[in-house]
Protein backbone atom coordinates (compact mmCIF):
# COMPACT_ATOMS: atom_id res chain seq x y z
CA UNK A 1 0.00 0.00 0.00
CA UNK A 2 1.72 3.46 -0.87
CA UNK A 3 2.63 5.40 2.49
CA UNK A 4 0.18 8.65 3.96
CA UNK A 5 2.92 10.52 4.43
CA UNK A 6 1.72 12.55 0.89
CA UNK A 7 -1.32 12.61 2.25
CA UNK A 8 -0.29 13.92 5.59
CA UNK A 9 1.50 17.08 3.57
CA UNK A 10 -1.53 17.97 1.53
CA UNK A 11 -3.90 17.65 4.59
CA UNK A 12 -2.25 19.91 6.39
CA UNK A 13 -2.95 22.70 3.99
CA UNK A 14 -7.06 21.82 4.06
CA UNK A 15 -9.39 24.07 6.91
CA UNK A 16 -12.74 22.08 7.78
CA UNK A 17 -15.18 24.84 8.22
CA UNK A 18 -18.56 22.72 9.47
CA UNK A 19 -19.89 26.13 10.37
CA UNK A 20 -21.69 26.33 7.10
CA UNK A 21 -21.56 22.61 6.26
CA UNK A 22 -19.01 23.71 3.33
CA UNK A 23 -15.48 22.57 3.20
CA UNK A 24 -13.13 24.52 2.15
CA UNK A 25 -8.66 25.32 1.38
CA UNK A 26 -7.24 28.06 2.79
CA UNK A 27 -7.83 30.26 0.26
CA UNK A 28 -11.64 30.16 0.26
CA UNK A 29 -11.76 28.08 -2.57
CA UNK A 30 -14.95 25.27 -2.13
CA UNK A 31 -13.59 21.58 -2.75
CA UNK A 32 -14.55 20.25 -6.39
CA UNK A 33 -14.42 16.65 -7.40
CA UNK A 34 -11.81 14.07 -6.20
CA UNK A 35 -10.43 10.69 -7.50
CA UNK A 36 -10.28 7.64 -5.33
CA UNK A 37 -7.24 5.74 -6.47
CA UNK A 38 -6.16 2.18 -5.54
CA UNK A 39 -2.28 1.77 -4.82
CA UNK A 40 -0.86 -1.55 -6.18
CA UNK A 41 2.54 -2.50 -5.86
CA UNK A 42 3.15 -4.55 -9.12
CA UNK A 43 6.33 -7.55 -8.39
CA UNK A 44 8.92 -5.01 -9.96
CA UNK A 45 7.99 -3.43 -6.23
CA UNK A 46 6.50 0.09 -8.44
CA UNK A 47 3.50 1.70 -7.37
CA UNK A 48 0.75 1.72 -10.06
CA UNK A 49 -2.43 4.07 -9.31
CA UNK A 50 -5.74 2.91 -10.42
CA UNK A 51 -9.06 4.81 -10.66
CA UNK A 52 -11.55 2.63 -8.49
CA UNK A 53 -14.24 6.11 -7.61
CA UNK A 54 -14.77 9.35 -7.23
CA UNK A 55 -16.32 12.00 -4.60
CA UNK A 56 -18.28 15.02 -6.54
CA UNK A 57 -18.93 17.26 -3.24
CA UNK A 58 -21.63 19.32 -6.05
CA UNK A 59 -23.64 16.32 -6.43
CA UNK A 60 -26.72 15.49 -4.74
CA UNK A 61 -26.60 14.07 -1.42
CA UNK A 62 -26.02 10.30 -1.31
CA UNK A 63 -24.55 10.46 -4.83
CA UNK A 64 -21.49 12.25 -4.26
CA UNK A 65 -19.21 9.27 -3.32
CA UNK A 66 -18.78 6.64 -5.81
CA UNK A 67 -16.81 3.25 -5.43
CA UNK A 68 -16.24 0.64 -8.34
CA UNK A 69 -15.88 -2.45 -5.73
CA UNK A 70 -14.87 -4.89 -8.90
CA UNK A 71 -11.58 -2.58 -9.63
CA UNK A 72 -10.17 -2.70 -6.66
CA UNK A 73 -6.95 -5.08 -6.10
CA UNK A 74 -6.33 -6.00 -2.47
CA UNK A 75 -3.01 -7.29 -1.26
CA UNK A 76 -2.46 -10.91 -1.55
CA UNK A 77 -2.78 -11.54 2.93
CA UNK A 78 -6.39 -10.89 2.64
CA UNK A 79 -8.60 -13.86 1.36
CA UNK A 80 -11.52 -11.67 1.33
CA UNK A 81 -12.51 -8.11 1.22
CA UNK A 82 -11.68 -6.82 4.79
CA UNK A 83 -14.34 -5.07 7.30
CA UNK A 84 -14.40 -1.76 8.60
CA UNK A 85 -15.31 -3.05 11.76
CA UNK A 86 -13.31 -5.13 14.42
CA UNK A 87 -16.00 -7.16 15.41
CA UNK A 88 -18.29 -9.32 13.77
CA UNK A 89 -22.31 -8.86 14.29
CA UNK A 90 -23.66 -10.49 16.99
CA UNK A 91 -26.21 -13.08 16.26
CA UNK A 92 -29.63 -13.12 17.94
CA UNK A 93 -29.84 -14.18 21.65
CA UNK A 94 -26.63 -12.47 22.08
CA UNK A 95 -25.89 -8.31 22.85
CA UNK A 96 -22.79 -6.34 22.39
CA UNK A 97 -21.02 -5.12 25.13
CA UNK A 98 -18.71 -2.23 24.15
CA UNK A 99 -15.30 -2.85 24.97
CA UNK A 100 -13.36 0.39 27.05
CA UNK A 101 -10.84 2.43 25.70
CA UNK A 102 -11.70 0.84 22.29
CA UNK A 103 -13.40 2.75 18.92
CA UNK A 104 -17.06 2.06 18.95
CA UNK A 105 -17.22 -0.95 16.49
CA UNK A 106 -15.06 -2.97 18.93
CA UNK A 107 -17.40 -4.96 21.15
CA UNK A 108 -18.02 -8.17 22.40
CA UNK A 109 -21.13 -10.91 22.13
CA UNK A 110 -22.45 -11.45 24.94
CA UNK A 111 -25.40 -14.10 25.93
CA UNK A 112 -28.37 -12.53 27.04
CA UNK A 113 -29.20 -13.69 30.70
CA UNK A 114 -31.86 -16.16 31.74
CA UNK A 115 -35.12 -14.61 31.26
CA UNK A 116 -33.89 -12.38 28.77
CA UNK A 117 -34.24 -12.53 24.79
CA UNK A 118 -32.33 -10.53 21.46
CA UNK A 119 -34.65 -11.56 18.88
CA UNK A 120 -32.42 -9.43 15.65
CA UNK A 121 -28.66 -8.96 15.68
CA UNK A 122 -26.52 -6.31 17.05
CA UNK A 123 -29.32 -5.59 19.44
CA UNK A 124 -27.80 -3.26 22.36
CA UNK A 125 -29.78 -4.47 25.30
CA UNK A 126 -31.37 -7.63 25.75
CA UNK A 127 -35.40 -7.20 26.35
CA UNK A 128 -36.95 -8.79 29.91
CA UNK A 129 -39.62 -11.50 29.47
CA UNK A 130 -43.18 -10.58 30.56
CA UNK A 131 -43.60 -12.37 34.14
CA UNK A 132 -45.66 -14.79 32.90
CA UNK A 133 -42.89 -15.69 29.93
CA UNK A 134 -39.32 -17.43 30.20
CA UNK A 135 -36.73 -17.23 27.47
CA UNK A 136 -35.83 -20.38 24.98
CA UNK A 137 -32.55 -22.16 25.37
CA UNK A 138 -31.08 -19.80 22.39
CA UNK A 139 -32.64 -16.42 24.29
CA UNK A 140 -34.25 -15.61 20.89
CA UNK A 141 -37.93 -15.50 22.10
CA UNK A 142 -40.12 -15.69 25.36
CA UNK A 143 -42.25 -19.18 26.07
CA UNK A 144 -44.98 -19.35 28.18
CA UNK A 145 -43.93 -20.36 31.79
CA UNK A 146 -44.81 -23.94 32.94
CA UNK A 147 -47.28 -24.49 35.61
CA UNK A 148 -45.51 -26.43 38.68
CA UNK A 149 -47.08 -27.63 42.00
CA UNK A 150 -46.39 -30.78 44.00
CA UNK A 151 -47.80 -33.56 42.34
CA UNK A 152 -48.72 -37.21 42.82
CA UNK A 153 -45.92 -37.60 39.93
CA UNK A 154 -43.20 -36.08 42.11
CA UNK A 155 -40.73 -38.18 44.09
CA UNK A 156 -41.38 -35.91 46.85
CA UNK A 157 -45.67 -36.35 46.59
CA UNK A 158 -44.90 -40.19 46.13
CA UNK A 159 -43.24 -40.22 49.60
CA UNK A 160 -45.10 -38.05 51.66
CA UNK A 161 -48.27 -39.65 50.35
CA UNK A 162 -47.07 -43.09 51.13
CA UNK A 163 -45.80 -42.02 54.76
CA UNK A 164 -49.26 -40.18 55.12
CA UNK A 165 -50.83 -43.74 54.16
CA UNK A 166 -49.05 -45.73 56.02
CA UNK A 167 -49.29 -43.98 59.05
CA UNK A 168 -52.81 -43.95 58.65
CA UNK A 169 -53.16 -47.49 58.27
CA UNK A 170 -51.03 -47.94 61.63
CA UNK A 171 -53.48 -45.38 63.53
CA UNK A 172 -56.20 -47.43 62.58
CA UNK A 173 -54.64 -50.88 63.53
CA UNK A 174 -54.01 -49.55 67.30
CA UNK A 175 -57.84 -48.49 67.28
CA UNK A 176 -59.00 -51.83 66.30
CA UNK A 177 -56.35 -53.52 68.94
CA UNK A 178 -58.16 -50.71 71.11
CA UNK A 179 -61.50 -51.65 70.41
CA UNK A 180 -61.06 -55.65 70.22
CA UNK A 181 -59.58 -55.12 73.77
CA UNK A 182 -61.98 -52.75 75.34
CA UNK A 183 -63.09 -55.09 78.53
CA UNK A 184 -59.53 -55.14 78.85
CA UNK A 185 -57.82 -53.80 82.02
CA UNK A 186 -55.45 -51.11 80.25
CA UNK A 187 -58.01 -49.97 77.80
CA UNK A 188 -60.71 -49.07 80.64
CA UNK A 189 -57.90 -47.14 82.39
CA UNK A 190 -57.45 -44.91 79.59
CA UNK A 191 -60.41 -43.61 79.20
CA UNK A 192 -62.06 -45.58 75.70
CA UNK A 193 -63.91 -42.89 74.36
CA UNK A 194 -61.08 -39.74 74.91
CA UNK A 195 -58.43 -42.82 73.02
CA UNK A 196 -60.93 -43.58 70.70
CA UNK A 197 -61.47 -39.80 69.67
CA UNK A 198 -58.01 -39.31 69.72
CA UNK A 199 -57.11 -42.28 67.23
CA UNK A 200 -60.25 -41.65 65.07
CA UNK A 201 -58.87 -37.73 64.62
CA UNK A 202 -55.37 -38.71 63.73
CA UNK A 203 -56.49 -40.79 61.29
CA UNK A 204 -58.22 -38.41 58.95
CA UNK A 205 -55.65 -35.82 60.23
CA UNK A 206 -53.04 -37.80 58.08
CA UNK A 207 -55.28 -38.71 55.33
CA UNK A 208 -56.12 -34.67 55.41
CA UNK A 209 -52.01 -34.14 54.44
CA UNK A 210 -53.26 -36.17 50.98
CA UNK A 211 -55.58 -33.35 50.29
CA UNK A 212 -51.76 -30.69 50.04
CA UNK A 213 -50.59 -32.96 47.22
CA UNK A 214 -52.23 -32.38 43.60
CA UNK A 215 -53.77 -29.83 41.77
CA UNK A 216 -54.92 -26.96 44.01
CA UNK A 217 -58.52 -26.38 43.56
CA UNK A 218 -60.83 -23.64 45.32
CA UNK A 219 -62.71 -26.25 46.81
CA UNK A 220 -59.51 -28.08 47.73
CA UNK A 221 -58.00 -25.30 49.58
CA UNK A 222 -60.86 -25.09 51.61
CA UNK A 223 -61.32 -28.16 52.51
CA UNK A 224 -57.53 -28.78 53.26
CA UNK A 225 -57.38 -26.25 55.84
CA UNK A 226 -60.59 -26.82 57.57
CA UNK A 227 -60.11 -30.79 57.79
CA UNK A 228 -56.59 -30.38 59.05
CA UNK A 229 -57.20 -27.55 62.02
CA UNK A 230 -60.95 -29.05 62.80
CA UNK A 231 -59.05 -32.76 63.37
CA UNK A 232 -56.23 -31.75 64.81
CA UNK A 233 -57.94 -29.51 67.07
CA UNK A 234 -60.10 -32.32 68.07
CA UNK A 235 -56.99 -34.57 68.67
CA UNK A 236 -55.62 -32.04 71.36
CA UNK A 237 -58.43 -31.19 73.00
CA UNK A 238 -58.97 -34.93 73.81
CA UNK A 239 -55.47 -35.41 74.74
CA UNK A 240 -55.92 -32.46 76.94
CA UNK A 241 -59.15 -33.72 78.58
CA UNK A 242 -57.27 -36.95 79.25
CA UNK A 243 -54.31 -34.97 80.85
CA UNK A 244 -57.10 -33.27 83.25
CA UNK A 245 -58.51 -36.16 84.01
CA UNK A 246 -55.52 -37.45 84.90
CA UNK A 247 -54.92 -34.89 87.45
CA UNK A 248 -58.39 -34.85 88.46
CA UNK A 249 -57.96 -38.58 89.67
CA UNK A 250 -55.26 -37.67 91.56
CA UNK A 251 -56.86 -34.84 93.31
CA UNK A 252 -59.46 -36.68 94.23
CA UNK A 253 -57.76 -39.32 96.57
CA UNK A 254 -56.43 -36.71 98.92
CA UNK A 255 -58.96 -35.83 101.92
CA UNK A 256 -61.29 -33.53 101.59
CA UNK A 257 -61.31 -32.68 98.24
CA UNK A 258 -63.01 -30.71 96.49
CA UNK A 259 -61.89 -32.72 92.98
CA UNK A 260 -64.04 -35.53 94.16
CA UNK A 261 -67.25 -33.84 92.61
CA UNK A 262 -65.52 -33.74 89.02
CA UNK A 263 -64.95 -37.65 89.16
CA UNK A 264 -67.10 -39.70 87.34
CA UNK A 265 -68.69 -36.05 85.31
CA UNK A 266 -68.58 -35.69 81.44
CA UNK A 267 -66.11 -32.92 82.13
CA UNK A 268 -63.78 -34.17 79.14
CA UNK A 269 -66.57 -34.52 76.67
CA UNK A 270 -67.17 -30.54 77.23
CA UNK A 271 -63.29 -29.94 76.91
CA UNK A 272 -63.57 -31.45 73.36
CA UNK A 273 -66.67 -30.03 72.27
CA UNK A 274 -65.84 -26.47 73.15
CA UNK A 275 -62.47 -26.92 72.01
CA UNK A 276 -63.30 -28.29 68.68
CA UNK A 277 -66.14 -25.66 68.12
CA UNK A 278 -64.00 -23.07 68.82
CA UNK A 279 -61.63 -23.94 66.28
CA UNK A 280 -65.03 -24.97 63.87
CA UNK A 281 -65.99 -21.06 64.65
CA UNK A 282 -62.78 -19.86 63.06
CA UNK A 283 -62.51 -21.67 60.62
CA UNK A 284 -66.12 -20.49 59.46
CA UNK A 285 -65.42 -16.87 60.27
CA UNK A 286 -62.05 -16.38 58.76
CA UNK A 287 -63.53 -18.54 55.53
CA UNK A 288 -66.53 -15.78 54.98
CA UNK A 289 -64.25 -13.05 55.38
CA UNK A 290 -61.14 -14.14 53.56
CA UNK A 291 -61.70 -17.50 52.25
CA UNK A 292 -58.48 -18.99 50.95
CA UNK A 293 -58.33 -19.68 47.40
CA UNK A 294 -55.63 -21.46 44.59
CA UNK A 295 -53.02 -18.43 42.90
CA UNK A 296 -50.14 -18.82 40.53
CA UNK A 297 -47.39 -17.46 41.55
CA UNK A 298 -45.16 -15.98 39.36
CA UNK A 299 -41.30 -15.73 40.18
CA UNK A 300 -39.21 -13.37 37.78
CA UNK A 301 -36.35 -15.29 38.21
CA UNK A 302 -37.84 -18.59 37.51
CA UNK A 303 -39.02 -20.50 34.42
CA UNK A 304 -41.62 -22.01 36.19
CA UNK A 305 -45.02 -20.44 37.69
CA UNK A 306 -46.06 -22.47 40.91
CA UNK A 307 -49.62 -22.81 41.26
CA UNK A 308 -50.37 -22.75 45.45
CA UNK A 309 -53.05 -21.83 47.53
CA UNK A 310 -53.02 -18.82 49.14
CA UNK A 311 -53.85 -19.37 52.59
CA UNK A 312 -54.65 -16.07 53.93
CA UNK A 313 -54.80 -15.16 57.39
CA UNK A 314 -57.19 -18.17 58.31
CA UNK A 315 -53.89 -20.27 58.01
CA UNK A 316 -52.36 -18.59 60.67
CA UNK A 317 -55.21 -17.73 63.14
CA UNK A 318 -56.30 -21.83 62.93
CA UNK A 319 -52.66 -22.62 63.71
CA UNK A 320 -52.41 -20.21 66.39
CA UNK A 321 -55.30 -21.96 68.23
CA UNK A 322 -54.58 -25.27 67.50
CA UNK A 323 -51.13 -24.27 69.17
CA UNK A 324 -52.26 -22.35 71.96
CA UNK A 325 -53.91 -25.81 72.87
CA UNK A 326 -51.43 -27.54 72.62
CA UNK A 327 -49.05 -25.17 75.01
CA UNK A 328 -51.82 -26.05 77.07
CA UNK A 329 -51.76 -29.42 77.05
CA UNK A 330 -47.76 -29.60 77.65
CA UNK A 331 -47.71 -27.41 80.53
CA UNK A 332 -51.18 -29.53 82.17
CA UNK A 333 -48.96 -33.04 81.38
CA UNK A 334 -45.95 -31.91 82.26
CA UNK A 335 -47.19 -30.84 86.27
CA UNK A 336 -48.47 -33.84 86.50
CA UNK A 337 -45.45 -36.31 85.42
CA UNK A 338 -44.84 -37.13 88.73
CA UNK A 339 -47.76 -38.45 89.57
CA UNK A 340 -47.73 -42.21 90.72
CA UNK A 341 -47.01 -44.87 88.60
CA UNK A 342 -50.99 -45.81 88.26
CA UNK A 343 -51.42 -42.43 86.93
CA UNK A 344 -48.52 -41.08 85.28
CA UNK A 345 -49.12 -41.52 81.85
CA UNK A 346 -49.12 -37.76 81.84
CA UNK A 347 -45.04 -38.54 81.10
CA UNK A 348 -45.76 -39.94 77.87
CA UNK A 349 -47.81 -37.12 76.79
CA UNK A 350 -45.70 -34.94 78.18
CA UNK A 351 -43.24 -36.18 75.76
CA UNK A 352 -45.30 -36.67 72.78
CA UNK A 353 -46.49 -32.60 73.53
CA UNK A 354 -42.78 -32.03 73.94
CA UNK A 355 -42.34 -32.89 70.10
CA UNK A 356 -45.64 -31.96 69.04
CA UNK A 357 -44.79 -28.05 70.31
CA UNK A 358 -41.13 -28.62 68.69
CA UNK A 359 -41.94 -29.55 65.22
CA UNK A 360 -44.94 -26.83 65.01
CA UNK A 361 -41.93 -24.69 66.39
CA UNK A 362 -39.54 -25.42 63.89
CA UNK A 363 -42.30 -25.19 61.23
CA UNK A 364 -42.02 -21.51 61.43
CA UNK A 365 -39.16 -20.66 60.35
CA UNK A 366 -39.22 -23.04 57.94
CA UNK A 367 -42.55 -22.22 55.92
CA UNK A 368 -41.70 -18.60 56.09
CA UNK A 369 -38.11 -19.06 54.38
CA UNK A 370 -39.37 -21.95 51.79
CA UNK A 371 -40.44 -20.75 48.51
CA UNK A 372 -42.36 -22.81 45.62
CA UNK A 373 -43.90 -25.86 46.27
CA UNK A 374 -41.65 -26.84 48.51
CA UNK A 375 -44.02 -24.69 51.06
CA UNK A 376 -46.57 -27.35 51.12
CA UNK A 377 -43.53 -30.31 51.18
CA UNK A 378 -42.99 -28.53 54.73
CA UNK A 379 -46.86 -28.21 55.64
CA UNK A 380 -47.11 -31.63 55.25
CA UNK A 381 -44.00 -33.27 56.80
CA UNK A 382 -45.02 -30.87 59.72
CA UNK A 383 -48.72 -32.67 60.01
CA UNK A 384 -47.17 -36.20 59.97
CA UNK A 385 -44.37 -35.70 62.41
CA UNK A 386 -46.88 -33.99 64.69
CA UNK A 387 -49.70 -36.61 64.49
CA UNK A 388 -46.86 -39.13 65.30
CA UNK A 389 -45.74 -37.60 67.70
CA UNK A 390 -49.15 -38.03 69.49
CA UNK A 391 -50.02 -41.75 68.20
CA UNK A 392 -46.71 -42.37 70.12
CA UNK A 393 -48.59 -42.31 73.74
CA UNK A 394 -50.70 -45.45 72.58
CA UNK A 395 -46.90 -47.56 71.58
CA UNK A 396 -46.89 -48.80 74.91
CA UNK A 397 -49.99 -49.63 75.95
CA UNK A 398 -50.40 -51.85 72.54
CA UNK A 399 -47.10 -53.53 73.83
CA UNK A 400 -48.50 -54.62 76.82
CA UNK A 401 -51.85 -55.73 74.76
CA UNK A 402 -50.35 -57.75 72.25
CA UNK A 403 -46.23 -58.53 73.88
CA UNK A 404 -47.43 -58.47 77.81
CA UNK A 405 -50.93 -59.82 78.26
CA UNK A 406 -50.07 -61.38 81.83
CA UNK A 407 -50.03 -57.52 82.48
CA UNK A 408 -53.47 -56.31 81.58
CA UNK A 409 -55.50 -56.79 84.50
CA UNK A 410 -56.54 -54.89 87.20
CA UNK A 411 -53.75 -55.79 89.57
CA UNK A 412 -51.63 -54.75 88.32
CA UNK A 413 -52.43 -51.60 87.23
CA UNK A 414 -53.77 -50.72 90.93
CA UNK A 415 -50.17 -52.22 92.01
CA UNK A 416 -46.81 -51.01 92.27
CA UNK A 417 -46.18 -51.80 88.78
CA UNK A 418 -43.81 -50.48 86.52
CA UNK A 419 -46.35 -49.70 83.69
CA UNK A 420 -47.69 -45.88 83.41
CA UNK A 421 -51.80 -46.06 83.44
CA UNK A 422 -54.25 -43.75 83.96
CA UNK A 423 -57.97 -44.01 85.50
Amino acid sequence: MCSVNALKHFMKNVNLDISNDNLHFENGEPAGQYDIENCVIAPNQSILLNQVGSFKYSAPAGQQLTINENLIQWNHMFKKTPHSVCSESCPPGYRKAQRRLEPRCCYDCIACSEGEVANSTDMENCMKCAVDQWSNYERTKCISKSIDFLSYGDALGITLSCIAILLSFATVGVLIIFIANRETAIVKANNRTMSYIILFSLTVSFLSSLLFIGRPLAITCLMRQASFGITFTTAISAVLAKTIIVVIAFSATKPGSKARKWVGSNIHNYIVCVCTLGEAIICFACFIHSPPFPEIETNENSQKMVLQCNEGMAFYFVVGYMGMLAFLSFIVAFLARNLPNSFNEATHITFSMLIFCSVWLSFIPAYLSTKGKNIVAVEIFTILASSAALLYMFMPKCYVIIIRPDLNNKGHLIGKNVYPTIQ
